[in-house]
């Protein structure tokens, strides 16, 4: 069967052109997206009288069967069709006959129709992503909600610097994700547009309701530049974007629970179902899943760099190059909903070694800053000054081979003498966790109200509502 385009040409194309070519091969993943677009399509001609109802049966009819025979493994897929657009009209037209098949086309172009069929699947990606989000934020507020007590250390420069509660450093990671799900969120409002009508790039004379199309989609609206319509690629961009960001802070997690999970920190066990053993060590329990997500990073970035490059250079309105574009965020998709599934369920079967974390609490001086701070609250002294004999305190405990918490008041009043006994209190871990009650500090307080923020995201956002 000659190409759908064929008519223009004298010569065959050459075998080297149709496999340099064709997309069949992955965009054959936009089949159903492309199978209800153009239902959509086909109910509009019919509504429009642009072509009878009649006609408007057989091609629903047809389409429908082509979906089964898809998704049975019955239909034959050919590098000849170019793609998944072709192929289908090409079997539409074997079943219905070409004189029905070819009417489908009518007053739409493949520019229009790979933009809206890739547009559909992005869309789809936006809120199946934000769900796998949604419920990473339950896991981890359901953690946190049993962990509100437990002592660890806080971290700069992956120095001990202040006594936190995990609670509150897994809040951390919760509202980053939450930043993450607004963004997909407002991603997915911002692009819910249709772009079908507007054809090569100019629209078309025939008399279409283009609204009609976008309200059978499910769009909020239409796209209103048919030259911008067919050469944007935003929509995928911020997707990529989206997931980028949502790797670097799935990688700065699983970062953690790597480090967490060694014999140095020893915070964390991770469930043997989600852990891997080494070939020749037999004693060795690898983060291997924590691993792959950090990895998967890179290609995530890469992505968004590949179709960044491609398309900013193209001049209006559709290039062949925009063909590059679905590769890059089939597979990033793929990632994030793989990653996002395995990191929920690994995170629900950790458990947190407490009694490490209370110990590790005890080494780093801790407390320092409350020194400081209980300097120039207490006895007025200019918090530089406050903090070069808190400095000096610290290297006394050093010298002594303790943690500044553990220094006794003789020894706090050798380096300053106006310290009173009612400092050694407030150098006590707990006492330093509690002394921060401002909003967004690591008192119970404030966590209580983080924890209170959280719950209300999730109960103002779950799609399973």
């Amino acid at each position: 069967m000659q190409k759908m385009w064929q008519g223009r040409f004298n010569e065959a194309s050459s075998e080297l052109l149709e496999a340099f070519n064709a997309s069949i091969e992955f965009d054959k993943e936009l089949y159903i997206q492309d199978i209800n677009g153009s239902k959509a399509h086909a109910k509009m001609l019919a509504k429009c009288n642009i072509i009878d109802d009649e006609t408007a049966k057989k091609i629903l009819n047809g389409l429908e069967q082509i979906k089964s025979e898809i998704e049975n493994g019955e239909f034959k897929f050919s590098i000849a069709d170019e793609d998944i657009h072709m192929a289908i009209e090409k079997r539409l037209s074997q079943i219905i006959g070409a004189e029905f098949g070819g009417k489908l086309h009518t007053a739409r172009s493949r520019n229009d129709q790979v933009a809206l069929d890739f547009r559909l699947f992005a869309l789809g990606a936006n809120m199946e992503i934000a769900k796998l989000i949604l419920d990473l934020i339950k896991t981890l507020s359901q953690i946190a909600k049993e962990h509100k007590s437990t002592l660890m250390p806080g971290f700069t420069h992956l120095q001990h610097a202040q006594p936190v509660s995990l609670a509150y450093h897994l809040l951390a990671y919760a509202f980053m994700f939450s930043r993450d799900y607004d963004r997909l969120i407002n991603s997915h409002k911002r692009n819910n547009l249709s772009p079908l009508g507007s054809c090569a790039m100019a629209g078309t004379p025939h008399p279409i309701d283009r609204e009609m199309v976008a309200r059978e989609l499910g769009f909020s609206g239409i796209t209103p530049n048919a030259m911008d319509s067919v050469s944007d690629r935003d929509f995928a961009l911020e997707l990529l974007f989206n997931i980028s960001l949502i790797f670097t802070h799935t990688s700065r997690l699983c970062e953690e629970l790597i480090l967490w999970s060694s014999s140095e920190f020893g915070y964390i066990t991770i469930s043997d179902r989600f852990s891997t053993g080494s070939s020749i060590m037999p004693q060795k329990k690898n983060p291997d899943v924590a691993e792959l997500i950090r990895g998967k990073t890179g290609r995530a970035y890469g992505n968004l760099i590949s179709l960044l490059t491609t398309m900013k250079s193209l001049p209006l309105a559709y290039n062949k190059d925009m063909q590059e574009d679905k590769e890059c965020l089939f597979d990033s998709v793929k990632s994030a909903k793989n990653s996002l599934i395995i990191l929920n369920a690994m995170m629900a079967e950790i458990k947190f070694n407490k009694e490490n974390m209370l110990k590790a609490c005890k080494t780093g001086h801790l407390s320092a800053t409350d020194l400081a701070d209980y300097l120039v609250k207490q006895k007025q002294i200019p918090f530089r000054q406050a903090h070069f004999i808190t400095g000096k305190c610290v290297a006394l405990a050093e010298s002594l081979g303790k943690d500044l918490s553990e220094l006794n008041l003789e020894e706090l009043q050798s380096i300053e003498p106006s310290i009173d006994s009612d400092a050694l209190g407030l150098l006590k871990l707990e006492s330093s966790k509690e002394a921060r009650k401002s909003i967004g500090g690591t008192s119970d307080y404030s966590v209580n109200i983080q924890l209170e923020l959280i719950d209300k995201f999730i109960k103002s956002n779950d799609i399973e509502r």
